[in-house]
């Protein structure tokens, strides 16, 4: 009887974790609501091309900074690049022919597959993210990519890459 309860419990077991592994594995991961990422993807992946990817970079990212200082929230982030997708395209444009470059930019918001990605302290697992996308040409090439919200990517004058997190900074200031 013994033996007859332990293979009846095992066989339970067995299925139970059968039935949560098929559910789980056909299931499509959720869109991580937590995040605002960027993308900014070259036209190719020629040496000028890339070159020139981090100039619209470092323009886009300089135009950013301010608006994104005055975002408390994700959506406020989302709706608010949103609102200045014409301002962000525009400025890409502006530094791409400032370069020679006359291939144009497009900028807009949608949901696209991420790799896991490691920001200082803070790791992003991949997955489905909203992202701004600014193409430059074909986006055919290499793309660069960060946050937008929270906000933890940001260049000095320098060219040194400084991130920082308003989630990271209230846990470090709790843990005080």
């Amino acid at each position: 009887m013994k033996k007859l309860c332990i293979i009846f419990l095992t066989s339970i077991i067995i299925i139970l974790a059968a039935v949560g592994v098929s559910t789980q594995g056909g299931a499509t991961p959720p869109v991580n609501t937590e995040y605002l990422r960027i993308h900014i993807r070259a036209d190719s992946n020629e040496r000028e091309a890339q070159a020139v990817k981090y100039l619209v970079k470092d323009e886009v990212v300089a135009y950013l900074t301010p608006l994104v200082a005055e975002y408390e929230t994700r959506l406020e982030a989302v709706l608010g690049v949103e609102s200045h997708l014409r301002d962000i395209e525009s400025v890409a444009k502006r530094a791409l022919e400032r370069n020679g470059f006359s291939y144009g930019a497009k900028a807009n918001l949608k949901t696209e597959a991420f790799p896991t990605r490691i920001y200082e302290d803070c790791t992003l697992p991949a997955g489905e993210y909203l992202a701004l996308i600014i193409e430059l040409g074909a986006g055919a090439g290499d793309n660069w990519w960060c946050v937008v919200y929270p906000p933890l990517c940001f260049t000095s004058g320098n060219g040194n890459i400084v991130y920082k997190s308003k989630i990271l900074e209230i846990v470090r200031n709790w843990k005080k």
